[in-house]
């Protein structure tokens, strides 16, 4: 990569990351503290691998990624169909455990990157006769199928927290390649048709039970809504610089839970303060806004498909991790990319990054490059 592409890359998105990763291993040094700080040392051990990841990536030119998506795309089905033959962690069979239990890989978190390039070559394919392509029938059913096939195996684990994720990317993706509104009017319409169905005769009680929590946390303040209502506890407790680190009542005291990787945030809000906090808000809508405007600014369309989808990987888990912990949408267990325990999480986020970064040194013409 020339001088003159390394000076088109956003610098200020892995920046951002980084300082995010920071400020989650702070986080996590306090609430692993009266653990060992087993979860902390794999984090940083994660942190290191994941930047150097992204630094490899970087200088690996996407197209060739999208060239080889259709493999990639088949790994990941694999990976999905295997998994569910692993041993159930938490009621969902989502990881591989790797050296006896040392390690844990989630093939639901890689297979973000590979089914988003995998999408964007299908996409890009089927437009090269034209954009409207995608507006007809049986080339949108080849689209809703290359999707289905890996979200019903992800449902199957089950993990709809991911399964979100990845309809917020697609439907972003798809959106941006000109889908006709008359699909989305018919898509949302469906929808509204089955939220109930599924909710009565289909969703397992679990989620039944999170979704009536969301509503009213108060009514089993001490079962169901727990959780929520301790880490509405911890970010009030902090309020503007927080009650310092291994400081935080709710978060040493045993009260949060899963305080290292859900409900992270609670422990930042707590301990760290609402400057701090909203600090890291402003950091993921930095890094949310640059993938925009890098999708924004490349002329090839699978480029733009890929950065449009990495940015609603991140707009999802930005908004649904922050909302849950402060009681504002149902718990999900999705991570705070770059801030909560994981290294699948990590790394996979930080692939991410390298993508976008190879898009951005390649973009000549657009609104944020003239």
């Amino acid at each position: 990569m020339n001088t003159k592409r390394l000076r088109k890359i956003e610098w200020w998105i892995p920046l951002c990351a980084i300082i995010l990763s920071i400020i989650g291993l702070v986080a996590l040094f306090s609430a692993s503290y009266d653990a060992g700080l087993d979860e902390f040392k794999k984090q940083a051990a994660w942190l290191v691998v994941s930047i150097i990841a992204m630094l490899i990536v970087m200088f690996i030119d996407y197209k060739i990624l999208v060239k080889i998506s259709p493999v990639l795309y088949a790994i990941s089905i694999v990976s999905l169909i295997a998994v569910l033959f692993t041993e159930p962690i938490n009621g969902a069979t989502s990881w591989f455990e790797i050296g006896d239990g040392a390690f844990s890989l989630q093939p639901a978190e890689i297979s973000k990157i590979f089914i988003i390039l995998f999408l964007s070559y299908v996409i890009s394919l089927i437009q090269i006769r034209g954009r409207d392509e995608i507006n007809r029938f049986s080339r949108l059913a080849i689209i809703l199928l290359v999707i289905a096939v890996p979200l019903g195996l992800i449902i199957k684990q089950p993990d709809y927290g991911t399964a979100m994720a990845y309809v917020v990317a697609i439907t972003l993706m798809i959106f941006v390649a000109g889908i006709d509104k008359k699909y989305i009017i018919t898509a949302i319409a469906i929808i509204c048709i089955s939220l109930p169905i599924i909710y009565l005769f289909f969703l397992p009680e679990h989620a039944k039970t999170r979704i009536e929590t969301f509503f009213n946390p108060e009514a089993d303040a001490r079962g169901a809504g727990y959780n929520v209502l301790q880490s509405k506890l911890a970010i009030g407790a902090g309020q503007i610089t927080g009650m310092g680190i291994l400081k935080g009542n709710q978060t040493q005291l045993g009260y949060l839970y899963p305080k290292t990787t859900d409900f992270i945030f609670s422990v930042i809000g707590e301990e760290m303060g609402f400057v701090v906090a909203g600090g890291v808000i402003l950091l993921n809508v930095v890094i949310i806004t640059k993938s925009i405007q890098v999708a924004k600014g490349i002329k090839d369309e699978a480029g733009a498909y890929i950065a449009t989808g990495i940015a609603g990987i991140f707009l999802f888990h930005t908004v649904e991790n922050i909302g849950m912990t402060m009681g504002l949408l149902p718990i999900t267990g999705v991570p705070l990319l770059f801030v909560s325990y994981g290294g699948t999480s990590m790394l996979t986020s930080f692939v991410s990054l390298g993508i976008l970064l190879n898009i951005s040194s390649q973009r000549k013409t657009g609104m944020f490059n003239k």
